[in-house]
């Protein structure tokens, strides 16, 4: 398929860290029709690098980037934008996106403000 999603964490090198984002990929790749892929930002594999490297040699012509990051902080405006800017002159035949993180969408709001109502025990 020649559109690819790619879920971008931060990474850590604790192992237990990214139990719930792999978790999470596997779900989602049940779910979907779309080829959803999971990178870490750093200090995990697979990187963004090396996962935009695989999906070109497979094919892939256009991949948007989802951080999994409530907000666009430094990482989100100067690291990540760094990385796709290197990632698209290695890879020019590649259409690289990077898409605004998921804690901005009102979706994600909604249901986190749900969990945290029914935590604080005001589920309706």
């Amino acid at each position: 398929m020649a559109y690819h999603l790619v879920l971008l964490a931060h990474g850590s090198s604790d192992p237990k860290w990214r139990e719930p984002f792999e978790s999470f990929h596997h779900s989602l790749r049940q779910r979907l029709s779309t080829p959803v892929h999971l990178a870490y930002m750093e200090l995990s594999e697979p990187s963004l690098e090396t996962t935009v490297a695989a999906l070109e040699a497979q094919g892939a012509h256009k991949v948007e980037v989802l951080p999994l990051f409530f907000a666009a902080g430094r990482h989100l405006r100067k690291d990540v934008p760094g990385q796709i800017e290197a990632l698209t002159r290695l890879h020019p035949g590649l259409a690289l996106t990077l898409l605004p993180p998921v804690g901005e969408h009102p979706a994600f709001v909604d249901a986190l403000a749900a969990v945290i109502a029914e935590q604080a025990g005001e589920a309706g």
